[in-house]
């Protein structure tokens, strides 16, 4: 196993499944010893996990006024910070790492507590949109110096899946007789998607893991982060839009500033359900969960001319969770969004068989749709790495990629995954991601449809939104 140089110390911000799943990997791949990390967190959640590791475990939980001088007193300049928080900002701890000449990497783009729900904030100021366009409006912060690189959304969703989406776009081209030499530039890869018909993207997910404990009434089951999953699944459903759509949805909204790559929805994303399809599951219904990468491919992979945008295609998420995250995501609807008192996070309990199937399904093209990602079961994580189960590995893994590239690329600024070197990321994280494959399907989100009951569809551009969405 390859371990790469890193002189510096880690910081670990927040320690939860995630956090806790990185840092056997950390000591793994980096030459670094365990009293050159650092974990601060807000409660005691992984304590005996740093324990068992020898890493020191510190709860001071990171507020708007203390996290400079938390920072400061744990790492400095040539230092690395990994935020696998959550209600931490990460505009507030890049800006800090910018100044200070300190890498940065975090798996989704957090305000500070309170955010989500705050009622003077608009639908559209809440949304992931609007995050993101903040963490990129950094790029312009007044520098000395460098500029540190800064990985935001860089887990496995986001993250992972933008890599996934090149490497799938390679193998369509192949396989329809379009072989191109690897785009080298964010305009050739917009084009490449164009010439080959994109018009549709799900990061399309399908998780068989169970516990044998049965999720009981007001409690809330999941395989990673329930804070994590309850926050985003409480705000806007949002999507990237594509330039072949015909109508915006009626609740449908426009951001009147930024890129103006997406849209959202005046509903919360645990109420979006999406028509989509995996090779486990097949036809299957997920759910429109906002998500970074829905944005940040949509953006990536437009194509302007004369200032106008002429090629986009539609990116969302459409999750399917485990079995226990959706009856906890019903219960949830039921209570308009209120989190459940009890929160169970099933890992070790999590019976043998179960897979995570998370991938990228591209539609439109001229061999219709073609799903390309990672099949991981729960076995095969339990025998890669230590505390992780395979949605966590899948994130965590994809850390360590990210890791790699910034110290290898240290003074970029801020990045989004879209914006590196694919190959290198799927190089260090493919050992870690069980079955990596593409297969195509002749599925349309209007197949079988209207047999039964009269329904109200496009039948001659399956590829809109409204087919896909399930009302």
């Amino acid at each position: 196993m390859e371990k790469y140089a890193f002189n510096g110390n880690i910081l670990i911000v927040g320690f939860g499944s995630i956090g806790q799943g990185v840092l056997p990997l950390l000591l793994r791949h980096f030459t670094i010893t365990p009293d050159r990390i650092t974990i601060v967190t807000a409660d005691k959640r992984g304590e005996d996990v740093a324990k068992e590791y020898g890493v020191r475990f510190i709860i001071d939980p990171l507020l708007p006024h203390n996290h400079q001088d938390i920072v400061r007193s744990h790492i400095g300049a040539g230092d690395f910070l990994v935020n696998v928080s959550v209600d931490v900002s990460t505009m507030a701890l890049i800006e800090h790492c910018q100044k200070n000449n300190i890498l940065y990497i975090d798996t989704v783009v957090e305000p500070w507590e309170g955010y989500y729900t705050d009622p003077s904030l608009s639908v559209s100021q809440r949304s992931n949109y609007a995050l993101r366009e903040q963490a990129l409006a950094l790029r312009s912060l007044e520098l000395d110096g460098p500029r540190p690189t800064a990985i935001i959304a860089h887990g496995a969703n986001p993250g992972l899946v933008s890599h996934f989406v090149k490497e799938a776009l390679l193998n369509i081209a192949a396989d329809t007789g379009n072989t191109v030499p690897v785009p080298a530039s964010r305009e050739e890869w917009a084009k490449l998607a164009r010439d080959l018909g994109i018009k549709v993207i799900h990061i399309a997910e399908r998780d068989t893991q169970v516990s044998p404990v049965p999720k009981k009434i007001g409690e809330f089951v999941n395989t990673w982060s329930i804070d994590g999953f309850h926050s985003e699944s409480s705000q806007p459903s949002e999507m990237g839009w594509g330039t072949h759509e015909k109508t915006i949805p009626a609740d449908g909204r426009e951001h009147d500033f930024g890129s103006k790559c997406a849209i959202y929805l005046e509903q919360p994303s645990f109420m979006t359900k999406t028509r989509s399809w995996t090779p486990t599951a097949q036809s299957q219904h997920g759910w429109i969960v906002t998500h970074h990468e829905s944005i940040s491919i949509a953006d990536y992979f437009t194509v302007t001319e004369d200032g106008k945008a002429v090629y986009r295609p539609t990116v969302h998420y459409a999750y399917h969770p485990c079995d226990g995250a959706v009856l906890s995501l019903d219960e949830l609807v039921a209570n308009n969004g209120e989190l459940q008192k009890e929160q169970r996070l099933i890992g070790d309990d999590i019976l043998p068989g179960g897979v995570d199937e998370l991938g990228v399904l591209l539609m439109g093209h001229e061999k219709n749709a073609y799903w390309y990602g990672s099949r991981l079961s729960i076995d095969e994580a339990r025998r890669l790495a230590p505390h992780n189960n395979a949605t966590g590995l899948q994130v965590t893994a994809s850390i360590i990629g990210a890791m790699v590239w910034a110290i290898q690329n240290p003074t970029k600024g801020v990045v989004d995954a879209d914006e590196m070197d694919h190959q290198l990321l799927m190089d260090i994280t493919r050992p870690y991601l069980g079955e990596v494959f593409g297969e195509y399907t002749d599925w349309t989100p209007i197949h079988g449809r209207g047999k039964l009951f009269p329904e109200t569809f496009d039948a001659e551009d399956p590829w809109q939104f409204e087919n896909f969405r399930v009302s």
